[in-house]
């Protein structure tokens, strides 16, 4: 998948090509349906299939009160959207200049100008330009204009309750632990992303090493707890890669969130993963993704660490059966 940046990285002559506009926060099923109408549509007029979005939540700018956590982060996006069979996407940085586009000058210069629109999707929900003021309505209006057509994607809902499949819907799932919905939700398992950094080396001295992802992981950390999951070991950051994909280990895991209560010494929220059967398994300063599959337990303290060791050797018991299933 291409990557730019800026309108000014599109080569000129790009177009003609079908855009899908959005936050795209967590790649999650209704965005899927958006890009497999793009992908239906770009596949019979021959052009290709390209994603707009942003480095942020608008509101992180505009309201940052009210801005919620983000699902995943702008690499976890790229990639996202990449699986999802885009061909390019422009990961627009939304600063004070883009937010006070107005509508139709956003549509002029992002879209006609840069992007060769000749097919544009968006959600029924969809607003752009300064303040918000520009939606589906001016979107027929400004397509008429400029000669590209417009298909509005209705949202994707569940048939008990009619709620539709949104960001916010799956951060309540994963704040509850419930990671086993979220992932229907987002048609793959939630995961972080980040750094492996040294820590306090306490589960190397009780028998399980674990890898402790840096505070600046990307990704939606779910509720304290111990998880069954997999860590993917994408490598030494910086390291030099061949061409083509680039390879990475996936590794069973069993995963804990939290502040380590037992010793009440740490004052962030921690993630960290056991990598079963690994003892001297060496991955500091490489970046990992830990996917979550299953909640195994909530975080509590111990009076000791017989009791930790032998709630320990349980967790990984009963992770090991969950990643059988």
């Amino acid at each position: 998948m291409i990557v730019f940046r800026t309108p000014e990285e599109i080569p000129r002559g790009f177009g003609p090509s079908v855009v899908a506009i959005g936050k795209f926060d967590g790649v999650h099923a209704g965005h899927r349906a958006l890009i497999e109408r793009a992908k239906i549509n770009a596949a019979s007029m021959g052009t290709p299939v390209v994603a707009v979005t942003f480095d942020r939540n608008p509101l992180a700018l505009l309201r940052p009160d009210l801005c919620p956590v983000s699902l995943v982060g702008p690499d976890q996006k790229l990639r996202l959207l990449a699986e999802a069979g885009v061909d390019a996407t422009l990961m627009l940085t939304f600063d004070r200049e883009l937010a006070d586009l107005e509508p139709r000058q956003f549509v002029r210069t992002l879209l006609v100008d840069a992007l060769g629109v000749a097919m544009l999707l968006v959600g029924r929900d969809f607003r752009f330009g300064r303040s918000g003021a520009g939606d589906v309505d001016l979107l027929e209006k400004l397509a008429a204009e400029h000669g590209f057509s417009l298909q509005v994607v209705d949202d994707v809902r569940a048939v008990e309750g009619e709620r539709r499949v949104s960001s916010t819907w799956i951060r309540e799932l994963l704040e509850a632990g419930d990671v086993d919905t979220a992932a229907k939700l987002l048609g793959r398992a939630p995961s972080v992303r980040g750094e492996v950094v040294h820590g306090f080396k306490r589960g190397r001295e009780l028998g399980y090493p674990t890898a402790n992802l840096s505070a600046d992981r990307e990704g939606y950390v779910p509720a304290d707890g111990v998880y069954a999951g997999w860590l993917v070991d994408e490598g030494v950051i910086g390291a030099s890669q061949p061409e083509g994909p680039r390879s990475s280990i996936r590794y069973p895991a069993a995963i804990s969130i939290g502040t380590n209560p037992t010793f009440d010494d740490v004052t962030g929220r921690q993630v960290e993963a056991y990598v079963l059967d690994e003892t001297d398994l060496d991955l500091y300063g490489h970046r990992v993704e830990v996917q979550f599959r299953h909640r195994i337990r909530g975080m509590g303290a111990f009076e000791g660490i017989p009791q930790l060791i032998a709630q320990m050797a349980d967790d990984v018991d009963r992770v090991r059966a969950a990643l059988t299933v």
